[in-house]
């Protein structure tokens, strides 16, 4: 299944009712426009014939400016009606599609994820998605309605002026459409992919200057950064000049076609009028049906030119959808763990580890030892469910890893890798991220464990921001706070990964018996390689 119909599906699925009922108003916007245009030249050409014919007396000039009237308000109605349906409809679709997007980069390998730049999938969470409003709002309802819309006007204009107005009507719009298709669809995809990859490469250089605009500072090379977005942004200038050519390529080719089929309903018309088989005011109405249904086609080129931006975005979004995700677990709340709360039995994992087995009782910290690049981090990351091993089992709480829900994992289980991220907001943000509903006085009591309520008394207490990824902190106050993070939820098995990086000796162990005090009862498993850390571990596992 393409990526583009993935989308369609997945938009219709998300907001079906209104879509479809959307699409029906869209339908009678066409039709009211196509009728609105068409008895108002009926009407004046009738008029005026009567009045030559010495018939305007009796003329009944009502009912058709009634009709008129009725067409025009019904027409602005149902326009408001259609923006509102289809918006809306689209907005939960996009809305939909996010959900099922984070779900999906969430559910990527570890590997995979450490790989990803953020700031791609930053993107493709954002722009990318916005991008696809354009696959119901461009594509696929203007289309399905136009053909709709062509289709009955043509059948009222053959019952109305018969048939050769009506074919020749039909043949040109709909003819046209395929022709401008399947000569400009091909041409857009390229021509987006170059503006897509320019304007990425933009952001990204901007980013970077934005990131590193300290160093860049210090070592005189902010200019040279400079000049490389300004090469970036005339790539990107030329690449939507391309893209654009397209676009007014087809609008050319859409004018014409709009102008073929008004001059040949008039020729055709005016020819049956001297032939004495059309009456003047019907054949006004054809051509003037033929012009409103201009509307059909215009739609056509600005399709044209989104086609390739937006089925590019579909691509990049649907490669990290799954085709079935299973249904999020609710969160409940988990039941006593059993004793040991973490177990490891035979566990492999390739290339790093041959057999592992472990036990880590209540109440007891150990510590996992060896050189760097022996498999500590590794072996985290398998017990918390990141990682699959290749044989062997890892429970917690007696229940293997991989039967757990991710709601009940998370609930049992607290992990901190060596990169923590802060999100901006306050303190007190930062720590309700590891629980919800963590009081205050909880929160200074984490403080307290961690070290960290002299420094908040001195600022604005809970209210000290964190800056962007913790930017307003120095190293260790930020791993500190990722520690008072994890520990808020109060896990029964804790993870973490060098915990004191970055701290001194004396911080760094009262840091640890914070922890332990605060959760006097949590299995606690670390992987580190310092003295002080080691002293206070109840034993020690060398890996090598």
């Amino acid at each position: 299944m393409t990526a583009m119909k993935r989308v369609l599906i997945l938009c219709l699925r998300s907001a079906k009712g209104a879509m479809w009922r959307g699409g029906a108003l869209t339908v009678l916007v066409l039709l009211a426009g196509v009728g609105l245009l068409s008895l108002s030249g009926w009407f004046i050409a009738a008029a005026a014939a009567a009045g030559l014919a010495g018939a305007g007396l009796t003329f009944d000039v009502f009912k058709p400016s009634a009709g008129v009237r009725a067409l025009a308000l019904g027409r602005t109605a149902a326009r408001y009606g259609e923006r509102l349906l289809t918006h809306d409809a689209t907005l939960k679709a996009l809305v939909a599609v996010r959900l099922r997007l984070l779900r999906g980069l969430m559910a990527q390998p570890l590997r995979r994820l450490e790989r990803a730049r953020a700031g791609a999938a930053l993107n493709r969470m954002i722009s990318d998605v916005d991008a696809l409003d354009g696959v119901t709002l461009r594509l696929f309802l203007p289309a399905i309605a136009g053909a709709i819309t062509l289709i009955l006007a043509s059948l009222g204009l053959l019952w109305l002026i018969g048939a050769p107005v009506a074919g020749w009507i039909a043949l040109v719009y709909g003819g046209s459409a395929l022709a401008i298709g399947r000569r400009f669809g091909p041409k857009a995809l390229p021509a987006a992919r170059r503006a897509e990859r320019a304007i990425q490469a933009v952001r990204a250089r901007a980013n970077d200057a934005f990131a590193a605009r300290e160093d860049l500072t210090v070592y005189n090379a902010l200019d040279a950064q400079a000049a490389q977005i300004h090469r970036a942004g005339f790539a990107l200038g030329r690449a939507r000049d391309r893209r654009d050519i397209v676009e007014r390529s087809a609008q050319f080719w859409v004018t014409i076609a709009v102008q073929s089929a008004v001059a040949g309903a008039l020729f055709i018309g005016f020819w049956q009028v001297s032939q004495g088989t059309l009456s003047t005011p019907l054949a006004t109405t054809g051509v003037l049906a033929a012009l409103a249904l201009s509307e059909v086609l215009m739609p056509l080129a600005r399709g044209i030119s989104e086609f390739g931006r937006i089925a590019d975005s579909a691509r990049r979004v649907m490669d990290d959808i799954p085709e079935e995700t299973a249904p999020l677990a609710e969160r409940g709340k988990t039941g006593p763990v059993v004793v040991p709360p973490l177990d490891l039995r035979g566990v492999a994992i390739t290339p790093l580890i041959d057999t592992l087995s472990l036990t880590v009782e209540r109440g007891e910290m150990a510590l996992l030892s060896g050189p760097s690049g022996v498999g500590k981090s590794t072996v985290l990351n398998v017990i918390a469910g990141l990682l699959p091993a290749d044989r062997g089992s890892v429970c917690i709480g007696g229940t293997p890893v991989d039967q757990y829900s991710d709601e009940d994992l998370r609930g049992n289980l607290g992990y901190l890798p060596q990169r923590a991220a802060l999100i901006d907001g306050s303190i007190l943000d930062s720590l309700r991220l590891g629980n919800p509903d963590l009081s205050e006085d909880e929160a200074w009591q984490i403080l307290e464990a961690v070290q960290l309520s002299g420094f908040a008394t001195s600022r604005d207490g809970l209210k000290t921001r964190v800056g962007s990824r913790g930017s307003a902190l120095s190293g260790g106050e930020r791993r500190r706070v990722a520690l008072g993070r994890l520990i808020a939820g109060r896990p029964a098995v804790l993870l973490m990964d060098e915990p004191t990086e970055g701290l001194d000796e004396a911080t760094a162990t009262a840091v640890l018996h914070g922890i332990r005090a605060y959760l006097p009862t949590s299995a606690i498993l670390i992987a580190s390689h310092r003295d002080c850390d080691r002293a206070l571990a109840d034993r020690t596992i060398t890996l090598r």
